[in-house]
């Protein structure tokens, strides 16, 4: 078993703020509720879910690409996390992936079965689940 850590402290009623952290450190990065809905500077837990999920993702295709014997040369993945703030509980109501890979020897169509592959099983895919909407919006091979 593995087990990683996040942090979050947050200071003061709503206005306030707080900072983000991992147990490697090497992420620490303030939220607010400007950041998460009023686009000011900062990061929020949707984006953090996107970047986290993008990043699983990748590493969890190129894992089955390479265990198939393909010679990945590069695999760029988006994770576009829709939160929807139109009723009285924001929800997030939509996951998207995007991704791009540089793959040798394969086909567009083979590519696209694996990408499936990918999003149905990755580690953290398994994990949001409840998102009403996943997409693999599209998987296209250079």
């Amino acid at each position: 078993m593995i087990n990683q850590r996040g942090t979050a402290v947050w200071n003061g009623d709503i206005k306030g703020s707080g900072s983000i952290t991992t147990q490697s450190g090497t992420v620490e990065a303030p939220y607010s509720v400007g950041a998460r809905f009023e686009g000011q500077k900062g990061t929020n837990p949707e984006e953090l879910v996107g970047a986290a999920h993008a990043g699983c993702y990748t590493m969890f295709l190129t894992s089955i690409l390479t265990k198939e014997g393909k010679q990945v040369q590069q695999i760029t993945t988006e994770s576009k996390v829709t939160l929807d703030t139109s009723g009285e509980i924001p929800k997030i109501v939509k996951i998207s992936l995007t991704t791009e890979g540089r793959v040798a020897g394969i086909s567009q169509e083979e590519f696209q079965q694996y990408a499936e592959t990918a999003k149905k099983n990755c580690p953290i895919s398994q994990l949001l689940r409840a998102v009403p909407e996943m997409e693999l919006a599209s998987a296209t091979l250079k």
